[in-house]
């Protein structure tokens, strides 16, 4: 069965192609090509595929998620591209971020659209991207399925005591006021390696998804007890342009000091703030560690804050779960950053959280089996520290691959 895997962040788009067994089975996930596009919306955005064992890479303007998106079309279906025609395919799978009322896996149908769309200004980087995608390729491939896997999914587990703000009851009940919580994939995947590398139970895990867009998961055995984003993704940890977290009246503020109406101010927030406003850079964890390096003061204070939000949250998982056996780093910048990591982690010894600095340099071996896969705690420290290269696509694919196989056996 292939399945293709639509991932949209706030500024890429990455796509994978699998070929899954019908059964979920030892050796029967085969991934057939990789590709997709970073920082989108810049005046040089990277266009990148790996297909037949071929790397290609382009830089060229990108604009937004349907130009990037018909650019992987292409590299599927083009010379040496893995299909002869994108009909093969037996669903395109996305990894959905906002449904509101609706949420888990479920077929693209004009519901979900309509439930997607009324959160649009809950989550405005990624819903109307979404939706706009999902339009295009259902009047593409009109005859293949489209399966939307909601991140908001992974943390319909989380407590009343950590998934309710303190608004009347009503704003609950009528308009769904609430932490819904977001990178559910990433954290799924993470939470699944965890309790397949790890034999203690119950296993209390703090999953750090640190990237263009982050959030930390509170995690007890396989399951979300507590996160750091809420209603939307523009909450939680500052984010490559997101604010993040902020006192509402802090708008009120702004808007009478200004006559700026509060659409206008919002706007600015969820495009103009996070890291990027801070710094005066492009907000790139990348671009922010250069900065900085060569002297930038705002770009070393806007490390130093979103750092600063991942130890809150982080410290606010080990009291919910009293006490934690495991601290994962995933997502770009929990990847590829020591230094993050490092802050993160610093000072943290009587936690029993320690590092190994020579650990935490090496950059892993992504050319073996696991994807850079490692552990960077050191010996004697009483919790594990690893990095986990996240497969956001496999676990939609897989959600997609399931969804399909229930709904022909019913």
């Amino acid at each position: 069965m292939i399945i293709l895997v639509a991932n949209l962040g706030s500024t890429s788009f990455k796509y994978r192609l699998y070929d899954l067994a019908d059964r979920p089975t030892i050796g029967g996930e085969k991934e057939l090509a990789r590709g997709g596009v970073e920082r989108i919306g810049a005046p040089e955005s990277r266009v990148y595929a790996r297909t037949g064992g071929k790397d290609i890479e382009t830089v060229m303007p990108v604009p937004d998620h349907a130009v990037a998106l018909r650019a992987a079309l292409e590299q599927l279906t083009g010379n040496g591209g893995p299909l002869g025609s994108i009909e093969e395919v037996a669903a395109v799978g996305f990894k959905a971020v906002h449904g509101g009322r609706v949420s888990g896996v479920v077929r693209v149908t004009p519901d979900v659209l309509a439930a997607m769309e009324e959160m649009r200004e809950v989550a405005p980087a990624h819903n109307p991207p979404y939706v706009k995608a999902m339009r295009l390729l259902g009047e593409k491939l009109p005859s293949v399925p489209l399966v939307a896997a909601f991140e908001t999914g992974f943390h319909a587990t989380i407590p009343d005591r950590n998934g309710l703000y303190a608004v009347p009851t009503e704003w609950v009940e009528k308009f769904r006021v609430r932490r819904f919580g977001f990178h559910g994939a990433s954290h799924r995947y993470v939470a699944g390696r965890l309790m397949e590398l790890q034999a203690k139970r119950p296993l209390r895990a703090v999953s750090c998804h640190l990237g263009g867009s982050s959030s930390i998961c509170t995690i007890r055995d396989g399951k979300s007890v507590g996160t750091s984003m809420g209603m939307s993704p523009q909450s939680g940890l500052p984010q490559n342009n997101r604010a993040g977290d902020l006192d509402p009246f802090v708008l009120l503020h702004v808007a009478k000091a200004t006559g700026r109406s509060f659409e206008d101010l919002l706007v600015e927030l969820s495009g103009k703030a996070g890291l990027a406003g801070m710094s005066g850079t492009s907000g790139d964890m990348r671009d922010l560690e250069e900065a900085a390096a060569a002297g930038n003061a705002r770009a070393r204070t806007a490390i130093d804050v979103y750092v600063g939000s991942i130890r809150h949250w982080l410290g606010a998982g080990i009291v919910e779960l009293g006490g934690l056996d495991e601290l994962a780093f995933a997502g770009g910048i929990g990847e590829n950053s020591p230094l993050v990591r490092a802050e993160v982690c610093a000072g943290l010894e009587d936690l029993g959280i320690k590092l190994d600095a020579t650990a935490n340099a090496h950059p892993g071996d992504k050319s073996q089996p696991g994807g850079g896969e490692r552990t960077i705690s050191a010996p004697d420290s009483k919790v594990t520290i690893r990095v986990i290269p996240t497969n956001e696509e496999l676990v939609v694919a897989r959600q997609t691959r399931d969804l399909l196989v229930q709904k022909e056996g019913a």
